[in-house]
């Protein structure tokens, strides 16, 4: 089975961005998973791209079959996880797999893998830092920014539960790391988590 790699981080912290990066200028055999949501695309997300935009019943329908990996309710309103089909296939085939998920979901993959997984944490370089991403997205109410910065402020708590914590001030640096990261566990004798 090929690498399992998890990234996770407060929302607005670049982690998306970072993994995207990654997959540009790699030479590795990787792929992201894309995610499930019940939430509503936001401007410019393409459906199945982006995310897999699923109803509630069906994303409730997905858990009930067993056919979602992970999953967790976010700011107490939507559902995320991430679908087997996205994961399995992939990694029995070569193909290492990149999680961006959340801490919740991070969590759940640990609990199935236990330490055979890697998983990296993104942080800002300062809560800041943080507050002035996600104001700058412009598609957020107030009130959604402050139950974002809350949640965030439990999750960047909880970044010594990781591998790894990459600190994302300079972009192609966090690229590197995470690249570098991701590397020693393609090498021989390397672990990689079944999640079967």
């Amino acid at each position: 089975m090929a690498p399992l790699v998890v990234v996770s981080g407060p929302s607005g912290v670049g982690k998306t961005t970072v993994v995207e990066q990654l997959l540009r200028f790699t030479d590795l055999p990787l792929r992201r998973a894309i995610t499930a949501t019940t939430r509503a695309p936001r401007p410019g997300e393409q459906p199945e791209i982006d995310y897999h935009f699923w109803s509630r019943e069906r994303f409730e329908e997905e858990i009930a079959a067993d056919r979602v990996l992970e999953y967790a309710t976010v700011f107490g309103t939507d559902l995320y996880g991430t679908p087997r089909s996205e994961v399995e296939p992939h990694r029995a085939a070569g193909t290492g797999v990149i999680l961006v998920i959340d801490v919740q979901g991070a969590a759940r993959v640990r609990e199935l893998c236990g330490r055979d997984c890697l998983t990296v944490f993104v942080t800002p370089p300062d809560f800041a830092e943080l507050e002035t991403r996600l104001r700058g997205r412009g598609d957020l109410t107030e009130d959604r920014v402050a139950r974002r910065l809350a949640t965030a402020r439990e999750e960047l708590a909880r970044s010594s539960e990781f591998d790894f914590v990459i600190v994302n001030a300079d972009l192609g640096r966090a690229v590197r790391e995470l690249d570098g990261l991701i590397r020693g566990r393609f090498t021989p004798g390397g672990k990689a988590c079944t999640t079967n």
